[in-house]
């Protein structure tokens, strides 16, 4: 079984995997690299106004494969008011 690696970047900490998974081919590794998106967002939340989230899949060589990037914009539509 192919062994692929996700990187991942959230604007303000980058995670570099250096134990990988296995995954039976790379429409798995695609579907597993896009599920973790909304985990990350969820993660992010609380954040700022605009959050760009990134996953990268690199095979067991090292290349790039694969990246997806899920743009995460947070804004009100109506004045808030200070509570």
């Amino acid at each position: 079984m192919p062994r692929d690696f996700f990187d991942t970047d959230d604007g303000d900490d980058r995670f570099q995997d250096d134990e990988g998974s296995d995954f039976r081919d790379a429409r798995s590794a695609r579907d597993a690299a896009v599920g973790s998106l909304p985990e990350m967002a969820g993660d992010r939340l609380a954040g700022g106004d605009h959050d760009s989230l990134t996953v990268r899949v690199r095979d067991q060589d090292g290349t790039l494969v694969y990246s997806a990037t899920l743009d995460l914009v947070d804004e009100w539509q109506v004045p808030q008011s200070r509570s």
